[in-house]
């Protein structure tokens, strides 16, 4: 990307808030009351999100993936919505996000009964918080009052932790972003529904490390059913369930954590999970614990303040695609 010309705004912490009615920073529960005279926002958000998902119930993990993937690399600031050619769309971690659609309706739901108020940040953190409800998860609270940021980068998304990361790498990864090693157990517990293509794992099928063979710590049985689906030729990158309990791939529940403790996690840091010595015991106590839907809650409330911009800072944008007008100053060479 450098000797390019990218379009974005020089704007440029953490604010951490959980479940207990407590406000951090600028955010609170109910920001919106008032503000769009009797509409109540995110009564609009969730049935809007509610048709889409009707119909497409896949959008769940591609939501929280979204979020994830949005709240990494500037905070939470919908600067993955952002479309440009060198946009955090466009890099290689998020050519696979889904749900930019589900988003854009939401926005124009919201945008008919009160424009220029509802930042598409909180409309992510808002419809990701609904597909979860829809999917089988608690339904919780999320505060609110970000503002959508003005930068997008694909050369910021490095700061997204890669599917064959190490445990450790991963904690520190996390940390980074104010997020202890039990938030990451449980938002990667996030993997309990969604789905993974052959190309992110194929390598632990047949040539794990150049070693020649399967990963040993994947079981052999999985693994045999796993080279079915994902020849080692093929070409094309067909997908398989991040819970391999079919019972369970589409819900929101603690069945993840028991598939990795049975050697069956398909992404290679999935399974570290439970193998590690900084992770397993945890992975284990989550496995056999029965408020799983609760702590995940808390761990999306708690991610989904990463770096807010709030106040005066970023803007509302009109469409969550492209910083407002007015707004537009050419940055070169970054």
């Amino acid at each position: 990307m450098a000797n390019s010309e990218t379009l974005a705004l020089a704007v440029g912490f953490m604010i951490l808030l959980n479940l207990t009615g407590h406000c951090y920073g600028a955010l609170e529960f109910g920001f919106y009351n008032g503000k769009c005279k009797l509409s109540d926002v995110e009564d609009i958000v969730r049935r809007t999100v509610y048709s889409k998902f009707l119909k497409d119930r896949t959008i769940a993990p591609a939501l929280i993936r979204m979020q994830f993937h949005d709240c990494f690399v500037n905070g939470c600031d919908a600067s993955i919505l952002l479309d440009g050619p060198n946009s955090e769309k466009t890099a290689p971690p998020n050519l696979s996000v889904r749900g930019y659609n589900v988003i854009d309706d939401a926005k124009a739901a919201v945008e008919k009964v009160c424009p220029e108020v509802v930042s598409c940040a909180d409309i992510i953190v808002m419809a990701t918080r609904d597909v979860i409800s829809f999917s089988g998860g608690r339904k919780y609270s999320v505060q609110t009052g970000r503002r959508d940021g003005r930068v997008s980068l694909a050369r910021n998304t490095q700061t997204l932790p890669p599917p064959s990361a190490s445990v450790s790498s991963a904690i520190r990864a996390f940390a980074r972003k104010g997020l202890n090693p039990t938030d990451m157990l449980y938002l990667l517990g996030g993997h309990t529904i969604g789905i993974a293509h052959c190309s992110l794992f194929q390598d632990r099928l047949y040539n794990f490390q150049n070693s020649g063979k399967p990963d040993p710590t994947m079981d052999a049985t999985l693994i045999a059913s796993l080279r079915i689906t994902c020849a080692q030729n093929a070409t094309v990158d067909r997908t398989v369930n991040l819970d391999q309990n079919p019972l369970s791939s589409k819900v929101i529940d603690k069945s993840f954590y028991n598939q990795i403790m049975l050697r069956r996690g398909i992404l290679q840091i999935d399974q570290q999970l439970a193998l590690d010595g900084l992770t397993k015991s945890k992975v284990a106590a989550i496995a056999a614990s029965s408020d799983f839907n609760t702590k995940f809650g808390q761990a999306m409330v708690k991610m989904g303040a990463i770096q807010v911009l709030t106040g005066t800072q970023g803007e509302i944008r009109k469409s969550c695609r492209a910083i407002n007008p007015q707004n537009m100053i050419p940055i070169i060479n970054i």
